[in-house]
């Protein structure tokens, strides 16, 4: 098969023929139709994530049809067209037979301990519990594009926010899953700020059903904090952190009303892992600061009944697709000053292989 190989981390990835996907006994080989360039396999291909083992084949949002099931595989079959969440759970943990697949201990994400979906195949594990059916009449790159930001903003939004009708929400950083925030958080009848640099990421946000954009400049966290608490009347109900950087997370708490809900989505990765928070504010106000880690296959009806009723548009949210041959400028592009990063910030890039 073809695939975009990662043989060096920062070093631009090449597209060449590798051997084709061994299918697990417990798991399906999927021809992969589309599959989303998200800022997580930036963060692989940089070598961020301890798991990503070269070389290695990114990719980690897709879609495809089943060509290969394994002998353990029950509820899956040869020609089904699905799509899968980024924690591919074992299904048998506890944590697993408590609901919370999402943060299995055992999990396997393609595109980081595994080969991804960057390439015209990929193997993925433990399908009874992990594969979603791609409802009729949704294309595969609308599908590809659930399964990391996507669900991710809808869980972060409707669970660890808990966003009701009438909540001030921000949030900071208009990406892929800071517009896929926006649109679920509108929906929930929610008054959105969303903040981001870029003046498309701005406009698309805007697009997506936010009331209010905000340019953050060169505010350090503090007096951007005191720009959204005016701009929320107040201060948020509930603020996500959509980029995942110190001073985001940050701004996020501080721009929080008492009692406050924020919501970590965006990755802190190395020197940021350990970032600190404004902690006495949290104690003093009984603010909630939450992570958020994806969406279990089995949460996934009422995201996909919300988008089959029109309430949520994620096709709105692509901006481009291209080939297979492009995805490593793509991922390029998502580099501080990379030539093309405002076109990406502005929506979401899926690859048709």
């Amino acid at each position: 098969m073809r695939a975009v190989v990662v043989d060096e981390f920062g070093t631009t990835p090449q597209v060449r023929r590798v051997p084709d996907p061994v299918c697990p006994p417990d798991g399906v080989v999927v021809r992969v139709a589309a599959t989303g360039v998200c800022r997580s396999d930036w963060h692989a291909w940089q070598g961020h994530d301890d798991d990503v083992r070269l070389p290695h084949v990114p990719g980690h949002e897709l879609a495809g049809t089943v060509v290969e099931a394994g002998p353990d595989v029950r509820r899956w079959a040869v020609g089904d067209v699905v799509t899968v969440p980024f924690v591919m759970a074992c299904g048998a943990c506890a944590t697993c037979r408590a609901g919370d697949q999402q943060v299995c201990p055992d999990q396997t994400q393609p595109g980081f301990t595994q080969w991804g979906s960057f390439a015209e195949l990929v193997a993925l594990d433990h399908a009874d519990t992990n594969l979603v059916r791609v409802p009729p009449g949704m294309t595969p790159v609308v599908a590809a594009a659930l399964g990391c930001r996507f669900a991710t903003a809808y869980r972060a939004v409707t669970v660890h926010a808990a966003v009701r009708p009438g909540d001030q929400v921000v949030v900071l950083g208009c990406g892929g899953v800071g517009l896929s925030a926006v649109m679920v958080a509108a929906a929930a009848g929610a008054r959105v700020v969303a903040v981001d640099p870029v003046p498309a990421a701005r406009r698309a946000a805007q697009a997506a059903g936010a009331d209010l954009t905000v340019d953050p400049g060169d505010d350090p966290p503090a007096a951007l904090a005191a720009r959204l608490v005016e701009a929320t009347g107040g201060g948020a109900h509930a603020s996500l952190d959509a980029l995942g950087s110190p001073a985001t997370a940050q701004a996020g708490v501080l721009a929080l009303r008492r009692r406050g809900r924020h919501v970590q989505v965006g990755l802190l990765l190395r020197a940021d892992a350990w970032t600190a928070l404004p902690m006495d504010r949290v104690v003093a106000w009984e603010l909630s600061v939450h992570g958020s880690h994806g969406m279990a296959a089995h949460e996934y009806p009422a995201m996909l009944a919300a988008i089959a009723a029109g309430r949520l548009e994620p096709a709105t949210l692509v901006a481009r697709t291209i080939g297979l041959d492009d995805a490593p400028d793509a991922l390029a592009a998502m580099s501080p000053g990379g030539p093309g990063a405002a076109p990406v910030a502005a929506g979401m890039t899926v690859v048709v292989p």
